[in-house]
């Protein structure tokens, strides 16, 4: 009770304090008023010190998860091992659905909303959710931005390379990711080259670079949300910059919340959730041909 009553007192704070579009400069930049350490980047881990990020994350609920799945691990390129959370398909495949946490880790949420990818794509396509913190799994905010800000990208892109071995040579890979997650599908769609199929995003911070976006080898599916983050103008941009590659992207800002299609989340919004599941369940079962 304590943490949600100050969790809304610095949303209301934040809220009041947050400059208004009006306010804004003249470039409309909506990064002008975030104070980090870099420049503005592609890196979700970006926002984490912007005023009144943490309170659009409200600590999950928990709930009672007996998965369809298990762990597995599986060599990295960097001599580490990276593991997820697997279910197989019921006959061999090469079709592999990766999926990427939002930034608390690879949590039971995370685990489930596999397990429904798994048997909405009727258990012909293997899934594995992958574990990018290395087994650091929070519910609290400031330790979920500390996490997200303390990963190298290095170690991430081995864990998606580490993954992609597990899945072999002919594997044929789409991706699926929330917040942090779905950058990294993005991300590891570029990183898949040919095996790539496709990419859900839901309100993830996309690739800037035009000539990275030039090599991805599918369209992409963005599922955003109302917000100063990753914003109207950011999502624009990136509409701009995937034209400007020959590379389509089709997408849709709900009327929601950062975080709105997470049952675990106090703002959960079903109405909106249930769209943006349909599409993207739509989006795979055309990727993977089931």
């Amino acid at each position: 009770m304590i943490k949600s009553i100050l969790s809304l007192i610095l949303f209301l704070i934040s809220w009041f304090f947050w400059p208004k579009a009006a306010d804004l400069p003249e470039n409309n930049d909506p990064f002008s008023g975030i104070t980090v350490c870099h420049s503005y980047n592609d890196d979700m881990a970006q926002f984490v010190n912007a005023p009144g990020f943490a309170a659009f994350h409200p600590s999950p609920v928990a709930f009672d998860f007996e998965g369809k799945g298990a762990m597995t691990t599986f060599p990295t390129p960097d001599g580490q091992n990276g593991s997820g959370y697997v279910i197989n398909a019921t006959a061999p495949t090469d079709q592999w659905l990766f999926v990427y946490q939002e930034w608390w880790g690879l949590n039971d949420h995370i685990k489930h909303q596999a397990d429904v990818f798994y048997e909405d794509l009727g258990g012909k396509v293997n899934v594995i959710a992958l574990d990018m913190y290395d087994g650091k799994v929070t519910s609290n905010p400031q330790e979920a931005g500390q996490f997200m800000q303390g990963v190298k990208e290095a170690r991430l892109e081995n864990i998606v390379a580490g993954a992609r071995q597990l899945a072999g040579a002919k594997a044929k890979i789409a991706n699926v990711g929330w917040c942090f997650g779905g950058s990294w599908s993005l991300k590891s769609a570029l990183l898949n080259g040919q095996q790539n199929l496709g990419s859900v995003i839901y309100y993830g911070m996309p690739v800037r670079d035009v000539e990275k976006l030039k090599t991805l080898n599918s369209d992409v599916l963005g599922l955003f949300a109302t917000e100063q983050y990753i914003s109207e103008a950011v999502i624009k941009e990136f509409a701009t910059n995937m034209e400007t590659a020959g590379k389509k992207l089709t997408y849709k800002i709900f009327p929601a919340v950062h975080g709105f299609s997470n049952p675990s989340n106090p703002k959960y919004d079903e109405a909106a959730s249930k769209e943006a599941y349909g599409m993207a369940i739509a989006y795979l079962k055309e990727k993977f041909k089931v």
